[in-house]
């Protein structure tokens, strides 16, 4: 069976009919051409397929694309504008947070979703909205890091603009 949506992928939206088993995994790589979506697992355990599902983290592995109908997705494509990264990414990248990149993608949008939910996070916010995302290079301290630098970096320019 198939169904017609309406989804928006990083900011183009888009009328599909997908097949009701497909998975959002499937049609961002496959359909769409978005390789930064990972398939890690296939089962939710790792986080490499994760992207933004109207600002929530999801597991695209785990999420049926028909799910979407009518929302917004994000993947780590997205994130970019006219070709610079985003300050979490850049942060990623000069806190060392990017070893083989695999995870990085689910990662970076994991922590874009907590840190628009909760702009100052502390470190055990940021570890514990991680905990489902899985990395086997860098030990987490540097993806914490980077975290805490752009949180930091958001509180550092609020505090400037009341002065």
């Amino acid at each position: 069976m198939t169904r017609k949506v309406i989804i928006t992928v990083n900011d183009v939206k888009r009328q599909e009919t997908l097949a009701h088993n497909t998975t959002l995994l499937e049609y961002l790589r496959e359909g769409l051409g978005l390789k930064g979506v990972k398939e890690g697992c296939g089962v939710g355990d790792c986080g490499a397929c994760t992207v933004l599902l109207d600002g929530i983290p999801v597991n695209a592995c785990l999420t049926l694309a028909v799910e979407a109908d009518g929302c917004e997705v994000i993947t780590i494509e997205g994130l970019c504008r006219d070709g610079k990264l985003s300050g979490l990414q850049q942060a990623f990248i000069e806190q060392g947070a990017v070893q083989c990149g695999y995870c990085s993608p689910g990662m970076i949008l994991t922590a874009q979703g907590l840190l628009a939910e909760n702009p100052n996070p502390t470190e055990q916010d940021v570890r514990r909205a991680l905990s489902g995302n899985l990395c086997r290079c860098t030990g987490y301290d540097s993806i914490v890091a980077a975290v805490l630098d752009v949180a930091g970096k958001r509180k550092n320019r609020k505090d400037k603009r009341e002065e």
